[in-house]
């Protein structure tokens, strides 16, 4: 099996819904509005750990385009800057610095509007 298709048959990306794409370097993730996300059903927007979790999927992918293979997650910081609503969202991730023992990434997240939901740098352990 190739690392790609690890990603694609990932039970998790799988209840997601995720769709991959590499373009020019760029790892893209699309997710698709899934009720099962939202954080609170008074106020109709997606819990924050889903969000983050797409900035690190895209993040990995990014690495693993360049390496051939997954990498764990060693740290991750991110800056929400909008709440996301009942719509798709899309995360895209660049490989900022690909070292021997470290990998490091700049992810975001847009919605529909292609206005930025949130922002993170993921650095991944190569070893």
């Amino acid at each position: 099996m190739s690392w790609e298709d690890g990603f694609r048959d990932s039970p998790y990306h799988r209840f997601l819904g995720l769709e991959f794409a590499l373009n020019d370097g760029v790892a893209e993730v699309r997710m698709p509005f899934r009720e099962e996300l939202v954080s609170d059903p008074d106020v109709p927007y997606l819990h924050g750990g889903v969000i983050g979790a797409l900035l690190d999927i895209a993040g990995d992918y990014a690495v693993a385009s360049q390496l051939g293979r997954g990498v764990p997650t060693i740290d991750m910081r991110v800056d929400f800057l909008k709440t996301a609503g009942r719509e798709p969202l899309v995360a895209r991730a660049r490989v900022v610095k690909l070292g021997r023992s470290i990998a490091i990434t700049d992810a975001e997240v847009r919605n529909e509007q292609d206005e930025l939901v949130a922002i993170g740098r993921i650095l991944f352990s190569t070893r």
